[in-house]
């Protein structure tokens, strides 16, 4: 009986003594199981994409609320091309914009510039007429003393030559001669024959005379196919009369006026060229690119030839 009590004391001791071992043994199972899955789930993040018999989802994604996944989506591809283009969109409004401003500025300075020599140069009020070859402003010229034999001179000491403020201001007859020479059109079509006339002056190289007949034309007939002919020769007249500024006002003027006019592409041509001729080079380039812009293949073939060569000396 004694040893019966002593078998099942042992046989219980050992029993309580495997229980803790065996609770044990499972704990550590499963907390490498659950190591095992969260790697797993640490391979998924680090190697996306990953074969499905290395990386099985054990662990289910965690949706929490607030918290977004990190993975690449169609719809998080297609939302960054959209904020792309946005961003660009942006970039081009901005360029417009600026674009924009720096015209506006420039049509500004225009406006300034010519209400100022308008002042300087514009005629008393009333004064404007029908000119005709009597009434055209004639530029007085100096004409050279007559030549002292040189016993003269070196009898009798040099004097200063006298000058009297009325010889500055009387009419050359022999400008007025050459004036008068000039054949007035009389085709029956007022308008062209006044324009013509003009121009025949310019082509004489009258040139103050040119500029008083081509401001008649446009004034009388500003709505006229002419006036953008008489506009663009006036600024001319001025360009060759070696007056840069107020051919730039005038060759202005033409284009902003009557941009569908005849002249308006060799108005905004000249207008680089006088711009040039004023150091302003960089108005100048800004001349010629808006006549690429606005006019293209539509200006005249000598009109694009002629802003190439004057771009390239210019420097644009």
């Amino acid at each position: 009986m004694m040893k019966q009590v002593t078998f099942m004391g042992a046989a219980a001791i050992a029993i309580a003594a495997a229980v803790p071992a065996q609770a044990q043994d499972n704990n550590v199972t499963k907390r490498v199981d659950r190591l095992e899955k969260e790697m797993r789930a640490v391979q998924r993040q680090v190697f996306p994409g990953g074969a499905p018999a290395f990386f099985e989802g054990e662990i289910a994604p965690d949706n929490t609320p607030g918290q977004r996944s990190t993975g690449s989506t169609p719809v998080a591809d297609l939302t960054a091309r959209v904020d792309a283009l946005e961003s660009q969109l942006q970039t081009l409004t901005g360029q417009t914009e600026q674009n924009a401003f720096q015209l506006r500025e420039l049509e500004k300075q225009f406006a300034a510039y010519k209400v100022e020599m308008e002042k300087r140069f514009a005629p008393a009020a009333g004064t404007e007429a029908t000119v005709t070859p009597a009434s055209l402003p004639v530029v007085p010229t100096v004409k050279p003393a007559t030549p002292t034999p040189a016993s003269t001179v070196a009898a009798a000491p040099a004097k200063k030559p006298a000058t009297t403020p009325a010889a500055s201001t009387k009419p050359d007859a022999a400008r007025l001669a050459l004036v008068k020479k000039i054949e007035i059109p009389s085709s029956g079509n007022e308008t062209k024959d006044a324009y013509d006339y003009g121009y025949r002056l310019w082509e004489a190289k009258l040139y103050p005379e040119a500029q008083a007949q081509l401001k008649t034309v446009v004034s009388k007939w500003p709505n006229s196919s002419q006036a953008s002919f008489a506009q663009n020769l006036l600024g001319r007249a001025y360009l060759d009369e070696g007056k840069p500024s107020l051919a730039a006002v005038a060759f202005y003027n033409n284009y902003k006026d009557r941009p569908s006019g005849a002249r308006a592409p060799h108005s905004l041509m000249y207008m680089g060229v006088a711009l040039d001729k004023l150091g302003r080079k960089a108005d100048a380039c800004k001349a010629f690119r808006e006549l690429e812009e606005v006019y293209g293949d539509k200006a005249p073939q000598d009109v694009r030839t002629d802003a190439a060569a004057a771009k390239a000396k210019a420097g644009c």
